[in-house]
């Protein structure tokens, strides 16, 4: 859940992220596409959207188009961005298949604080940067998990190979 001065439950961080994305395709939101994307009775949307109103974090009216605030936005961008980051570390680091990945991270996005997801996406990066690590060290993460009784010596050869392309990368 976000921190700051506006305390959000889930579900209202749900439709947060909901209106965001739907603002990002049709420049507004509807109540109608809300409900579909959520999977909830339009009823239910319409006490979330007054919840949000008095937040100031959404613009709404009964029966016209929904869009954010600033205030909205800035949030809402932030809950996408935290969605985003764990979905890809679930799928492409962990190899979750991308439903799996989806719900873990809808579920996970909620219960992270922004230091959590920040030493996330550094890890991320490290992954992708190090020497000692990227598309060879998840293809043998993924080679690991997936033997009942993982091959220690691959191990050394990795250690091996990745020496050998860290030393290749240094300036002579």
């Amino acid at each position: 859940m976000i921190h700051s001065n506006t305390s959000l439950s889930e579900n209202l961080e749900d439709y947060l992220e909901t209106i965001f994305h739907l603002e990002k395709v049709n420049k507004v939101a509807r109540v109608k596409d809300i409900a579909d994307k959520l999977g909830v009775l339009r009823g239910s949307v319409t006490g979330a959207l007054k919840s949000l109103a008095e937040k100031e974090l959404i613009n709404y009216e009964p029966y016209s188009f929904i869009t954010l605030t600033r205030k909205g936005t800035t949030i809402a961008r932030e809950i996408s961005r935290r969605h985003a980051i764990i979905k890809s570390f679930l799928k492409d680091v962990l190899q979750l298949d991308g439903e799996r990945a989806e719900t873990n991270a809808c579920r996970m996005e909620h219960a992270m604080d922004k230091a959590a997801i920040d030493r996330l996406v550094q890890f991320i990066d490290y992954i992708h940067t190090c020497p000692r690590t990227g598309a060879d060290w998840i293809t043998a993460f993924v080679d690991y998990y997936s033997k009942k009784t993982p091959a220690r010596e691959k191990c050394d050869q990795c250690m091996d190979a990745c020496m050998t392309r860290h030393l290749e990368s240094q300036p002579t």
